[in-house]
């Protein structure tokens, strides 16, 4: 084997089509765009949502749904995420919680719940709390301070 008898794979390599190139090439005279309209003129664009002056489906469809302009989006954050970082009196606020990466948005509204168990008494500044995260954060000793 040498390199100048190297030669590509069968089907690997295709040919440009070269329409508007005579009849004997098969795409001569209308260039395949068929007679006539605005689809064999030149300059033609379509809008990706045209459906060939057809009912569109966005009008087909009926509406529905709802959505509340007043809805607060809550970054939820159960009370055993704090079990790696409790030392005796501990203060967690929204920026230390996302230092130590317990949330991953820094300026998130944040509602902390009480799923698990706490080892020790911390203090949790927040936007909100679920009432079995205020029992648990109070029994073992700790405060809740409501942002």
């Amino acid at each position: 084997m040498k390199l100048h008898t190297l030669k590509f794979a069968d089907g690997s390599r295709k040919n440009r089509k070269r329409v508007g190139r005579g009849q004997g090439s098969g795409h001569g005279e209308t260039a395949s765009k068929g007679v006539k309209g605005a689809r064999s003129r030149s300059g033609d664009v379509q809008r990706a949502w045209f459906e060939g002056g057809q009912m569109p489906i966005q009008r087909r469809l009926p509406k529905y749904g709802f959505k509340n302009r007043h809805r607060v989006e809550y970054l939820p954050v159960n009370i055993s995420r704090f079990n790696d970082f409790v030392a005796s009196g501990t203060e967690f606020t929204p920026d230390t919680m996302y230092n130590l990466g317990i949330i991953s948005r820094k300026n998130a509204v944040i509602k902390i719940l009480g799923n698990g168990e706490l080892k020790g008494k911390i203090t949790v500044s927040a936007h909100a709390f679920s009432e079995t995260a205020k029992t648990k954060i109070e029994a073992a000793g700790g405060k809740v301070n409501q942002l």
